[in-house]
């Protein structure tokens, strides 16, 4: 009875012991390469799953955790892991050193993201798959750099990354993997050509201000030229109205002084009677006594000569003095 009992317990604690290794329990997200007799059975999905602890084993992986301390740093870790996570993983890679196609030695840091889509290519087709992604990365990087020089990898992030993309995913394609995208988190020239870009970045802004300064200058110079051409147009154009508008008055004004003329000695004519030549010497007389008055006007006291041909004038005066004579008979 005793060595029944001690049976029992002992089939009781394998039974147990298998059970305890015979059962599988995965997490979502995760999976599990069971081996049978060292030769590749089946994958474990997310639940509940049972094993035959002597004929199957779990076949583990290298992979590469990051972890960070209480004072902020990040270590990289990498061990043997028996799970497989298919989550999107982010490897940063630390900084190396390229060479740009004009010979200039740069640090690189870049970020790769890639996905585990076949567990079993990812643990029979390559012996340790973090550090193959980060050895195929840092050459595709020196070979992508090489091809640019140092202006041309400042500034064509977008392209770099979208080549090491490409590169990547299609080399990775063969271990499960799917590279999503590559991403340069810093590109740091040396101090010196730091210190040259700086220099010749206050001489690239100095001269645009300069451009941008003189190009103002030369279109306020032009405005102003135009503004002294449009008031000398409108100037001009002012004066000459105003002189045709002074011409048409002056004209209007003889015009009418003409007719008013003409009216007065067609009523001195008609006064008279005596036709045209005695009222053209009446209007002659009488100018000339105008002439005369403006002549003689004044306090001073003048010597005033008339010429000869003023006798006629005074004939012409005393026939106007007898028509006088004559109407008033």
């Amino acid at each position: 009875m005793h060595e029944t009992l001690i049976t029992l317990a002992i089939l009781a604690v394998f039974v147990g012991i298998l059970a305890a290794v015979g059962f599988k329990i995965v997490r979502q997200a995760e999976v599990v390469v069971i081996e049978r007799l060292g030769k590749f059975h089946r994958t474990l999905d997310s639940g509940v799953n049972v094993i035959w602890p002597v004929l199957e084993r779990v076949r583990s992986i290298n992979w590469r955790y990051v972890d960070t301390t209480i004072d902020g740093k990040t270590i990289v870790r990498a061990r043997r892991a028996d799970r497989i996570d298919l989550r999107e993983t982010v490897y940063d890679f630390p900084r190396q050193n390229v060479i740009t196609k004009d010979n200039v030695a740069i640090q690189i840091n870049a970020l790769v993201y890639f996905q585990v889509v076949d567990p079993v290519r990812a643990v029979y087709e390559i012996t340790n798959l973090p550090d193959a992604i980060e050895k195929l990365t840092q050459t595709t990087l020196r070979n992508v750099i090489g091809e640019l020089d140092l202006d041309e990898t400042l500034v064509s992030r977008d392209t770099i990354n979208k080549r090491l993309g490409a590169i990547l995913d299609d080399a990775t394609n063969k271990w499960g993997v799917k590279v999503n995208r590559v991403e340069l988190q810093d590109i740091n020239p040396p101090q010196d050509i730091q210190e040259a870009m700086e220099k010749q970045m206050r001489a690239e802004r100095d001269r645009r201000a300069m451009v941008l300064s003189a190009e103002g200058q030369k279109r306020s110079t032009i405005l102003e030229a135009e503004g002294h051409r449009e008031s000398e147009v409108n100037n001009a154009e002012g004066y000459r109205q105003a002189a045709i508008l002074r011409a048409e008055g002056e004209a209007e004004a003889l015009v009418r002084l003409a007719t008013a003329e003409a009216e007065s000695i067609q009523k001195i004519i008609e006064a008279l009677g005596e036709g045209t030549a005695t009222a053209t010497n009446y209007m002659v007389a009488m100018r000339y006594i105008d002439a005369l008055k403006d002549m003689t006007s004044g306090d001073n006291t003048r010597t005033v000569y008339l010429p000869f041909e003023a006798t006629g004038v005074l004939g012409a005066l005393g026939g106007i003095r007898d028509l006088v004579k004559s109407d008033s008979t």
